[in-house]
């Protein structure tokens, strides 16, 4: 299906060359003079060759045929994720280099989006918010209690980030997956 390049957005499927690139970034640039442009970022599926391409506003791209549905994460195996189909049972498995850093958020039992292109998995969408315990934070230091001050946290599942300075270990804080960045407690 052809779409205008302007229309691509994060995590859309396009077929070039008949080669399949999934898009990491999608940037429509007006400049003051001249022609709008669409910077897109993508990474080739095949090798995950990450590729960057500028296209004028009005060009048309081939968008691919892609299968999006809800799977059960399973487990990992090695640098293999598992993944099962809630309706048919099916499982399905996503090799490291597709799942990225994403990974470090899957939970067993956890409902991601995955799309397929011929069966095979292409990319991974992940909730946009999950609950992780922080395992380990500086203690608070008197006067260090100011509004917007945030300290370095390491999470239970091995990714760091920044915390406001009332956090200590045993904590369950709300984690945005888009960026690792804090969102709030968690209210359980």
């Amino acid at each position: 299906m052809k779409v205008q390049a302007s229309s691509l957005r994060k995590g859309a499927v396009v077929d070039m060359d008949g080669k399949l690139y999934v898009v990491l970034n999608a940037e429509n640039i007006h400049p003051g003079k001249g022609t709008p442009v669409t910077q897109l970022n993508m990474r080739r599926i095949s090798d995950g060759v990450k590729v960057s391409e500028r296209y004028r506003t009005t060009e048309v791209v081939e968008r691919a045929t892609v299968d999006q549905r809800d799977y059960t994460f399973l487990y990992k195996d090695g640098e293999e994720y598992h993944f099962m189909n809630p309706e048919s049972f099916d499982q399905l498995v996503a090799r490291d280099d597709i799942i990225g850093e994403l990974g470090a958020y899957l939970a067993d039992g956890m409902t991601v989006t995955l799309q397929t292109h011929e069966g095979a998995p292409i990319a991974l969408e992940l909730p946009a918010r999950v609950t992780l315990e922080v395992v380990d934070t500086e203690p608070v230091t008197k006067g260090q209690t100011a509004s917007g001050s945030y300290k370095p946290a390491m999470l239970a599942n091995g990714v760091r980030t920044m915390v406001p300075t009332y956090i200590t270990a045993g904590t369950r804080i709300v984690v945005l997956t888009e960026d690792g960045s804090y969102y709030e407690r968690a209210k359980d």
